[in-house]
């Protein structure tokens, strides 16, 4: 499906989806460029790949240039959940807007694949559901969220800007809610949230009523629709979702997990925050089309007992 031993650089490859494509990426005998600052990256997620004789290990922060021979970027430095994108918003959004045009003009000399991890944020909080591609969003672009949300847009605007006028040969896709192994336990995002208060019997907190929904993508997922993407030929750019279109309220994950975990947790309730989406859905007919078939095929529960799991060691 792409040809062997392709030099790949992965920016954020020390983050949680990042060191998951590293490891898949060996796997499939490639030689791998790891590069991160770690901000929310950690190299334990990639310290057992450290000597490995495909495998580099580059400490860069992508607002900066970088100049190396490779054949595909996979490009996912940013930090992604709402604590630490939050932490400095002009940061996070030097890191998407800066980071897209660093990795976009490494390509261009290079004559690289870029592949742009993008977002359902870009959605915001959508009034089309489930969400499709040609739907072009509702978001706000002065709240606490849109450091984030408009980061991630403009580098969409970059990779098609630089495709058209010159030709940089891009793919882009749109994430939506993935968890599994290698997340950070104390990232703030809602699955690992969940799970490390239940290890621990503490309280789960829930924002709203509970009733917003999420849709939740095991990695592997993610991962196999990201080397799908990247093997795909230059007349498809996307932007395509990946996601898994399984739709649960915030109330049913929590008690998915109380159950998993057998945990004596209570749920409690707290105010929204600010801009928070309502519904979260991919339309995945496009991936399935365009991507040989794919289709995830990790069930919630069999993700969930994965996750719980590789988080038992953190409590």
């Amino acid at each position: 499906m792409i040809i062997a031993m392709s030099r790949v650089l992965v920016t954020g490859g020390a983050g949680f989806i990042g060191s998951n494509l590293c490891e898949r990426l060996i796997r499939d005998g490639h030689d791998v460029i790891c590069l991160d600052n770690y901000f929310t990256g950690s190299k334990d997620n990639i310290r057992h790949l450290i000597g490995h004789d495909h495998f580099e290990l580059v400490r860069h922060d992508v607002t900066e240039p970088n100049i190396v021979e490779v054949d595909e970027i996979y490009n996912l430095a940013c930090p992604a959940s709402p604590p630490y994108y939050q932490y400095d918003p002009v940061k996070t959004i030097k890191t998407s807007v800066m980071g897209a045009i660093h990795m976009l003009g490494l390509a261009q000399s290079t004559k690289a694949k870029v592949l742009q991890a993008s977002t359902s944020e870009i959605y915001g909080d959508p009034m089309v559901h489930p969400q499709v591609e040609g739907y072009w969003g509702n978001v706000n672009p002065i709240g606490i969220r849109s450091c984030y949300d408009e980061g991630k847009r403009c580098a969409e605007t970059l990779f098609m800007d630089y495709h058209r006028q010159s030709n940089v040969r891009i793919k882009i896709i749109r994430i939506f809610n993935t968890y599994g192994p290698n997340m950070n336990p104390e990232d703030g995002r809602v699955v690992s949230n969940f799970i490390m208060q239940a290890l621990r019997n503490r309280d789960i907190t829930i924002y709203g009523s509970g009733l917003q929904t999420r849709s939740f993508q095991y990695i592997d997922d993610l991962i196999e629709a990201m080397v799908r993407m990247m093997a795909t030929g230059d007349d498809f750019t996307g932007p395509v979702n990946i996601g898994n279109p399984g739709e649960f309220t915030m109330l049913e994950l929590a008690q998915k997990v109380i159950d998993l975990t057998g945990s004596k947790s209570k749920i409690i309730f707290k105010p929204l925050p600010l801009d928070d989406p309502k519904q979260r859905r991919p339309d995945i007919s496009l991936a399935k089309e365009k991507l040989g078939g794919w289709t995830p095929v990790v069930n919630l529960d069999d993700g969930l007992k994965k996750t719980i799991k590789y988080f038992e060691k953190f409590v």
